[in-house]
């Protein structure tokens, strides 16, 4: 890559809240020939935290180094944790699913009609290629690591190791049906994105549709959230519901179920992608 910035720029910070951030963040930013397009903030009250999403242009003549160093500074001064991302490179992402593909066909369309802007670094599954003859992944990483409980940690070493060796920026559990160890969730933390249906904690196990469609609900919705060692209860990042009526079939909930499901987690990617999406505890900040 060029050492000279020509493309749109994104710059993500969070820190405490004190008098002064957005000026010098402004500041900075002109010092280093940047044109501000796009600026939003959030100030946390009950936490005391501060969070910026700023998208600007560079002039041509600023080096990579030159922008890194003025931010730097600013972000020392305030104690800052901060990104900083050329928009025109795309984030790598690897997805991860099981014998339920509807999450994986929905994101590979979007990714071959130029929708979602991003990089399959590959997929893997415990279930074989075969499984998915129907679609097309032609040019794609296919890894098969099928998981039983003997073998899941060793599985597990060798998912980190492809993460790593494709210079992957995202996991996503595209409807993958094994529960992570604390080990690997803890080394994706905030890099990792599950989606799942929202009757957690309510409905769970087995056939969680024919238990809701038992209680009569009148709303089932999804939820995509980060991956965290407490299974189904990390940051949340986006969530939509559905309404049901008395007529609905348990068949009706699944198949609204895997609509609401694939949408979800589209969105949730698409956020993460455009660095729209903060930390904040155990809690997201959502630009």
């Amino acid at each position: 890559m060029p050492d000279t910035l020509h493309s749109s720029h994104v710059l993500t910070l969070n820190c405490a809240n004190r008098p002064g951030i957005v000026a010098a963040v402004a500041g900075a930013l002109f010092e280093a020939g940047g044109d501000i397009r796009e600026a939003q903030q959030f100030d946390d009250t009950a936490t005391n935290r501060f969070f910026m999403r700023v998208v600007f242009d560079m002039v041509p003549a600023t080096t990579e180094a030159a922008l890194r160093e003025t931010i730097g500074a600013v972000a020392r001064r305030f104690d800052m944790a901060w990104t900083l991302r050329d928009r025109a490179v795309k984030r790598r992402v690897m997805l991860l699913v099981s014998k339920f593909d509807h999450c994986l066909v929905d994101l590979l369309y979007r990714w071959r009609i130029g929708e979602m802007g991003m990089e399959i670094a590959g997929i893997i599954s415990n279930h074989p290629r075969e499984t998915y003859a129907h679609l097309d992944l032609e040019g794609i990483p296919f890894h098969h690591l099928p998981v039983t409980r003997q073998t899941k940690m060793e599985q597990e070493a060798e998912m980190w190791r492809l993460f790593q060796a494709s210079g992957a920026d995202l996991m996503v559990l595209a409807r993958y049906m094994q529960v992570l160890s604390d080990g690997l969730a803890a080394k994706v933390s905030g890099r990792c994105i599950n989606i799942h249906h929202s009757f957690l904690p309510g409905f769970k196990g087995a056939r969680p549709y024919h238990q809701a469609h038992l209680r009569g609900v009148k709303l089932i919705g999804a939820t995509a959230h980060f991956v965290t060692a407490d299974l189904d209860e990390g940051p949340i990042i986006e969530q939509d519901v559905e309404r049901i009526t008395h007529a609905d079939t348990p068949d009706d909930l699944i198949r609204k179920g895997r609509d609401i499901e694939r949408r979800v987690l589209a969105r949730a990617i698409g956020l993460f992608l455009d660095d729209r999406v903060i930390l904040n505890g155990n809690k997201t900040v959502v630009f």
